[in-house]
């Protein structure tokens, strides 16, 4: 698998915590999405990334997984599939 799966068709909101870091799936077939469960290592070339939060707040994780930046929510699940 070189394409990641859509997820969802929506950002995951999530309430994050100054200092914490979360790792994000970029694969798309964790069970516990936004976050990685190590599906990736089935689905092949994929691997988690790293947020560091800066600050506590809600952030949108990407749920398409088509977002140029990762692993944030661009905008692109608005985008045709």
């Amino acid at each position: 698998m070189t394409t990641p799966v859509r997820a969802s068709d929506t950002p995951f909101a999530v309430d994050v915590e100054q200092g914490k870091d979360y790792w994000w799936c970029s694969c798309g077939q964790s069970k516990a999405q936004p976050f990685c469960d190590g599906s990736h290592k089935a689905a092949g070339v994929f691997a988690p990334v790293k947020f560091s939060a800066e600050v506590t707040s809600t952030v949108y994780f990407c749920g398409c997984k088509a977002t140029g930046h990762q692993p944030l929510c661009d905008g692109s699940h608005k985008k045709a599939v």
